[in-house]
């Protein structure tokens, strides 16, 4: 089977590889988007899925837009059986989805209809999911809208993060990606329309996104420091410095008596008990954080030389 591949993050990496691997798949081309600045110089840096394909010795093109004449052309020139999207970023026209034979195959992080969009993995964290899972579908010029061919589901443990979970689905889904690929070259592969009236959407996360409004409950706050760990991590405010949470633990309310204090009041703040602070429904413990110019610590090591005091408060600013 021929295949035209397009990705770009990490999460399309597993998929590249698992493929490559396949004594039945034959990757004619891998199409990306265009070499980005990256890091604190901002230099030129390929894209995770450019990087892989070259390692591999696979053809690589780069582009900004796959819709462009010649782009067409080339795709069409090399006949692909079926056109393989994974992250890959940018939506396809008509003409593209028209040239392979057998149509072209999305990997989707969600189980779908829910969560169609750019970013299902946050969001199933997030919104305090216990299972999500990767779908491969059938694309039509609709996001995340065509005909479902395999899912699988996978369960959310209470302290993945999104990085973890992002891992996970992106292995779990190479294989499924696979097991379609072969399915469908054998006449084998199931179809089934989604449920339109059941679609959920997910935005772009931004920096924003990790902002913790200490008036929501202890289990939301937590889910939110798990779903925005590592990019683009949750913050809040003290003394005017932003203060990166990257891990919290719920705790509970029975364990403290402190009376009517506001929501972001610091609790507690030693080596001894940690750093607790009051939320809207309770109490949560920061277990490990960052304050500017320093690594990530754990709370109760960092307090040993950094102090926060009880009383005082961690603030929303956007």
């Amino acid at each position: 089977m021929r295949i035209v591949f397009m990705g770009t993050p990490d999460f399309s990496v597993p998929s590249l590889e698992k493929l490559y691997t396949s004594s039945e798949i034959e990757i004619k081309l891998v199409i990306t988007q265009p070499d980005k600045p990256r890091g604190r110089g901002q230099k030129l840096a390929a894209t995770p899925i450019k990087k892989r394909a070259l390692e591999l010795g696979l053809e690589t093109l780069e582009t900004a837009n796959v819709n462009q004449k010649d782009i067409v052309e080339k795709i069409r020139g090399l006949s692909p059986d079926i056109i393989v999207v994974v992250a890959f970023g940018q939506k396809l026209s008509q003409e593209i989805l028209d040239i392979p034979p057998y149509g072209c195959v999305n990997l989707h992080a969600s189980l779908l209809p829910e969560y169609r969009g750019a970013s299902p993995i946050h969001r199933a964290i997030i919104d305090g999911k216990k299972v999500t899972g990767v779908t491969t579908m059938y694309m039509a010029e609709g996001w995340d809208t065509g005909d479902m061919i395999y899912k699988e589901e996978v369960k959310i443990e209470e302290t993945d993060t999104v990085g973890i979970l992002h891992d996970k689905l992106a292995s779990i889904g190479a294989e499924l990606l696979l097991k379609t690929l072969l399915a469908i070259e054998r006449g084998l592969a199931p179809r089934e329309e989604q449920d339109h009236s059941k679609a959920s959407y997910t935005g772009k996360i931004d920096k924003n996104t990790g902002a913790i409004d200490w008036q929501k409950s202890s289990l939301t706050i937590y889910n939110l420091v798990r779903g925005v760990n590592p990019w683009p991590g949750a913050y809040t405010h003290y003394k005017g410095e932003t203060i990166k949470i990257w891990q919290t633990r719920l705790v509970e309310s029975s364990s403290l008596n402190e009376g009517e204090v506001v929501p972001g009041t610091i609790v507690r703040a030693d080596t001894q008990e940690g750093l607790v602070v009051r939320t809207g429904d309770g109490f949560l413990e920061i277990v490990e954080l960052q304050i500017p110019g320093r690594k990530k610590m754990l709370a109760r090591e960092l307090l040993n030389g950094y102090t926060i005091n009880i009383g005082e408060s961690f603030e929303l600013k956007l």
